[in-house]
């Protein structure tokens, strides 16, 4: 069993179709069928149901695909762990990121000043919502992961590094504007715009307002904070969101949105540093790790 033929199962597997795959790993789909034929073989078993579209993996494709994964992952940290003996970095760094937090955590420069100390890594930037990127980072999909939850993840080294209050968010016209603070209960028959199911943001309201048990009517989820605003201002519904987002929707002179603090209840997002467990993280993660928190911590 070659790792090659591991990488070309794998980039079937995610691409799910042999054309995917083969542009994918830069090779003819001939070849790509043919390795993956030549894996079969060895393991006696199909992995995969020819002809379906996209493709279907059979159970023995499905088991393979956790193996493969901790495999390839192996490998790339053994050459790295080489490398790093000769204080070079080489691979590539896989990092999830919240794109919304960078006013709460500068992670472009960071990301600046480490690929300079380090030209041999390449970055790949995967922007989710918090909680896939959790389940990437304890898949192996992902090596480190700068965003938000809402609790610790078992197996999953965390650092906190940011935190920020979330506000109520509404036009300047609405029945509530000119109030200082509101109470869930004046909520209840009000209209909401939301971010989707497993969010934080809305992990953390829907909390509130079952912990309340007050009902509420969600008209419309939107997977990107700007445009959550831009539906607030445009009188959509009301929301919840943080309250330093640096979109000009907020920040412009003409604003018509205001934010209003809830009473009796603490919505607060948190933003942490994620690593797989000590044995599981690779050395450019590790590395990205330690120079990020030194300089936060010059910076305190």
């Amino acid at each position: 069993m070659e790792l090659r033929q591991l990488r070309h199962f794998l980039a079937l597997v995610e691409e799910r179709s042999v054309t995917g795959a083969a542009k994918r790993e830069l090779i003819v789909q001939s070849g790509l069928s043919n390795s993956i034929q030549a894996l079969e073989r060895e393991l006696g078993t199909p992995l995969y149901v020819r002809g379906t579209r996209p493709v279907r993996l059979t159970a023995a494709g499905e088991a393979l695909v956790g193996a493969a994964r901790r495999t390839l992952t192996s490998a790339a940290q053994a050459e790295q762990a080489v490398q790093q003996t000769r204080d070079v970095l080489i691979g590539t760094l896989r990092i999830g990121i919240s794109l919304s937090a960078q006013h709460l955590v500068p992670f472009a420069s960071y990301l600046g000043e480490f690929a300079r100390d380090h030209p041999g890594i390449d970055l790949r930037l995967q922007y989710a919502p918090g909680l896939t990127m959790i389940s990437m980072l304890e898949r192996g999909e992902l090596d480190c992961v700068i965003g938000p939850a809402v609790s610790q993840v078992p197996g999953v080294r965390m650092t906190h590094l940011a935190r920020e209050p979330m506000g109520l968010v509404c036009r300047s016209d609405h029945r509530l504007a000119q109030q200082a603070e509101v109470s869930l209960e004046q909520l209840a028959d009000e209209r909401f715009v939301e971010v989707p199911p497993g969010w934080t943001g809305r992990l953390l309201s829907d909390a509130a307002f079952a912990g309340e048990g007050i009902p509420r009517r969600v008209v419309c989820e939107v997977g990107d904070w700007e445009l959550f605003l831009e539906l607030v201002s445009a009188g959509v519904g009301i929301g919840f969101a943080p309250v330093g987002l640096p979109y000009r929707v907020l920040t412009a002179p003409d604003s018509v949105l205001r934010f209003i603090s809830v009473a009796d209840v603490r919505l607060e997002r948190h933003i942490y540093l994620m690593l797989p467990s000590v044995g599981e993280t690779s050395p450019a993660a590790g590395r990205f790790a330690e120079e990020l928190l030194s300089i936060r911590a010059a910076g305190t």
